[in-house]
């Protein structure tokens, strides 16, 4: 009882004094106005207390986030070249040690108390942040759902079949303040005017929740992107493709973009599901099979249930990669879905004879 008793009560100090010093920032430090030098030619200047990354956004610099700024995603590099301060613990899990050699830090994490020098990729400078309505709301499964956004101002958007947008949520009565989240554009890159994003339903998620519960036809919002680097390489190299829920939406985007060209790479696209509920769009895929004879399509099941009826592929996918596979040395994959699936899809690909840096994945 005694130990527990300590325990308490060094929980109930550390946390007062955590609540205190957030209070004595909040209320007594004053940083004034701080400029930030990006890539020595813009110059902007905001009151400090904030974050890097949102004072970068409020002045129309966006960041890749895919957590939206909450330090779980480790997307929102920069390389701090003055005034940042010094690596946080909650950075360094995301940095490796060449990165933290190179000064590379974690935008969300760094405040803004001087004035700060930084330098990002030229092509960030191109993002834009779209304000958009929704016009189509499709239920693919019990916790899938396809929506497609008009893009109102700008109206237009260039991007590569892979790539991501940001979607902010608006206020509402779980959420009392705005928040972004990164999602995969499903729709082709050949229509501009507007794009279409697959999201999955994340039990208390507060981006899905409005998703699925509150968002309707007509609703405004804002989108900001294009972002990220998974996107097709130009090569006439094989593809497998891996992906399961609503990792389809990127590889949609791909195949879509190659069936409208009449691609003749050989293609194999693995989507990985648990029962037959959780398959979509099974028949427009297998319509790309009589239109590309080089595509193939093969859903798996990982758990199907007696009343499925399922007569398909089931259990893990890597074991399935040798009888798809022609030749290793001219094969490329693109895998998207959760950690720990990449990485076990990833260690057999190249026990296979695929090259590492063949090999790109989109992780969530």
């Amino acid at each position: 009882m005694e130990i527990l008793y300590n325990i308490l009560t060094a929980t109930i100090i550390s946390g007062s004094l955590s609540i205190i010093l957030v209070i004595a920032e909040y209320f007594f430090a004053n940083y004034g106005d701080c400029k930030i030098t990006v890539n020595n030619k813009k110059e902007i200047v905001v009151k400090g207390g904030g974050n890097l990354l949102n004072a970068l956004a409020e002045n129309k610099i966006f960041i890749p986030s895919a957590c939206g700024g909450r330090g779980s995603c480790g997307f929102c590099k920069v390389k701090a070249l003055d005034g940042a301060g010094p690596v946080l613990p909650t950075e360094k899990p995301y940095l490796s040690a060449s990165e933290l050699k190179d000064s590379i830090r974690l935008s969300c994490q760094i405040k803004v108390r001087q004035d700060i020098k930084i330098h990002i990729p030229e092509e960030l400078f191109n993002i834009k942040k779209f304000k958009a309505k929704i016009v189509e709301i499709i239920d693919y499964t019990y916790d899938i759902k396809g929506i497609t956004f008009q893009l109102l101002e700008p109206n237009t958007v260039d991007f590569k079949a892979g790539q991501y947008m940001q979607l902010e949520t608006p206020k509402y009565e779980k959420s009392k303040q705005v928040i972004s989240r990164a999602y995969s554009i499903s729709s082709i890159p050949d229509i501009k005017d507007s794009i279409q994003l697959i999201i999955r339903r994340v039990p208390d998620g507060i981006c899905t929740t409005w998703v699925h519960d509150y968002m309707k036809l007509g609703d405004i919002v804002n989108l900001v992107g294009p972002f990220g680097d998974f996107y097709i390489r130009d090569t006439e190299a094989d593809i497998i493709y891996v992906a399961g829920g609503s990792g389809k939406a990127p590889i949609k985007s791909m195949i879509e973009h190659f069936a409208k060209y009449q691609s003749t790479r050989k293609m194999t696209y693995f989507f990985g599901a648990r029962t037959t509920k959780d398959l979509y769009l099974t028949e427009e895929f297998q319509e790309y099979e009589k239109t590309m004879p080089d595509f193939t399509y093969v859903p798996v099941l990982s758990a199907p249930s007696p009343d499925d009826g399922w007569t398909g592929k089931t259990g893990f996918i890597p074991p399935y990669f040798k009888d798809y596979i022609r030749d290793p040395l001219n094969t490329e994959a693109y895998l998207c879905g959760s950690p720990g699936m990449i990485a076990a899809v990833e260690k057999e690909l190249i026990n296979l004879g695929v090259a590492k840096d063949k090999i790109y994945f989109d992780s969530f």
